[in-house]
């Protein structure tokens, strides 16, 4: 076997390449190695312009959307690749912003309450001021010497802010579900460990092509499929390149199918509250109800991690992956839009949570820039972005569309 390395341009960058010829295949494969820092995709990045990941704050927990499947922008490629950033840094805390979530605060309580919010900025500076120096001992720690005395704190603090606008105003509620904070999301761009999983599969494989494990044997030699004239289990025999987890067609994917689930364990979603029309360019918010898909599972697939993990359970046998959300615009209700199109909105979340009880996921967004019929679709995903197998072929796999008119 011969490897020749060269590179390539490609958006002005340079990827370099490793081409593999074998005499006994003839056949070219070509896998990106290691590439530079090039410009994501149409609609990779938030509308906001903040980068490939932005947050929100939902029921206690911190709801990750990752525009583009997690392309990042050039400024954030270059700092991962630098080394700088959160990605290699200090662990620092992220709380809710408490001061977006209060109501009207009436003037004769405006100075106790800023009082109280300039308190909150000081705890958050001192927790993070403690994992600087102690962070490196380890996850429990963090959250029984800095993340739960926080959030102690913090539940006090919340609780003055409310007495004192019950002193002149109607009281808030649930200002106690801003107590909680969580480490911010170091790494999460740079495909780290993504909420302590394995990330099988995103190693550079020294040289292996990715998910390639073809043995020659399996392609209709031997077992043609249960008697059904099977024409191929694998890429062994397949005239086309291996798939290296990156975004692009006419590849043949060798990464198992992996782990289904039994019927009553398989994902499902609805699209359970969306507005029937909108404005053009009016924020408007989708609410997304999903069952049996815990949602702890995201490799990016801007950064190669498409089509390059099996589909795995949990230990309850619940599928773990995401779900993402796109709106397109229709330009006919006859015939089917064009594939290639990029959606006017696309983005895919996960948030650590999910099970066997159905619970809520909001998406917001930002409003879409054309006049007419938008088509808004909902899916769940594996780690690695394909939709989750089920037992049998007869279920309803897990997605939801629904159609908004956009005046």
């Amino acid at each position: 076997m011969l490897a020749v390395v060269g590179t390539l341009a490609v958006f002005g960058g340079i990827v370099a390449v490793t081409q593999i010829s074998s005499a006994q295949d003839r056949r070219d494969y070509t896998r990106t190695a290691a590439a530079s820092c090039i410009a994501p995709s149409p609609g990779a990045t938030a509308p906001s312009g903040q980068g490939s990941t932005t947050r929100t704050w939902q029921n206690g927990r911190w709801v990750r959307n990752h525009w583009g499947d997690g392309q990042m922008s050039v400024a954030e490629c270059q700092t991962v690749k630098a080394g700088a950033g959160a990605a290699a840094g200090t662990p620092t805390v992220a709380c809710p912003d408490v001061r977006s979530k209060l109501p009207h605060v009436p003037d004769q309580a405006r100075a106790e309450v800023d009082r109280n919010l300039a308190l909150l900025d000081a705890q958050i500076a001192e927790a993070n001021r403690r994992l600087a120096a102690d962070g490196r001992n380890g996850q429990d720690f963090i959250n029984n010497a800095v993340l739960q005395p926080l959030a102690d704190k913090r539940t006090a603090v919340l609780n003055r802010i409310a007495t004192a606008i019950d002193r002149v105003a109607q009281r808030p509620e649930g200002l106690d579900q801003f107590a909680q904070c969580a480490l911010a999301d170091a790494g999460q761009n740079a495909g780290g460990n993504n909420n302590g999983g394995d990330t099988g599969g995103q190693n550079d494989n020294g040289g292996q092509i990715p998910g390639d494990n073809s043995t020659g044997g399996n392609n209709n030699g031997g077992n043609n499929g249960n008697g059904l004239g099977v024409l191929a289990k694998d890429c062994a025999n397949s005239k086309l390149q291996p798939h290296d987890g990156f975004q692009a067609g006419n590849r043949c994917v060798s990464t198992a199918f992996g782990e289904v689930g039994a019927a009553e364990n398989n994902p499902s979603l609805l699209i359970t509250r969306f507005p029937n029309q909108v404005g053009r360019n009016q924020p408007f918010t989708l609410r997304v109800t999903t069952r049996n898909l815990v949602r702890d599972r995201f490799l990016a697939a801007g950064q190669g991690g498409y089509y390059l993990e099996s589909s795995l359970l949990n230990d309850q046998g619940l599928v773990r992956g995401h779900f993402h959300t796109a709106c397109r615009m229709l330009n006919s209700t006859r015939q089917p839009p064009n594939p290639q199109d990029v959606p006017a909105f696309f983005v895919a979340t996960e948030d650590g949570r999910g099970g066997a009880q159905p619970d809520d996921v909001l998406i917001q967004i930002p409003g879409l820039p054309q006049s007419g019929l938008a088509q808004c679709a909902v899916w769940a995903g594996d780690g690695s972005h394909r939709i989750p197998m089920m037992e049998r072929a007869n279920q309803t796999p897990a997605f939801d569309v629904v159609r908004i008119r956009v005046n």
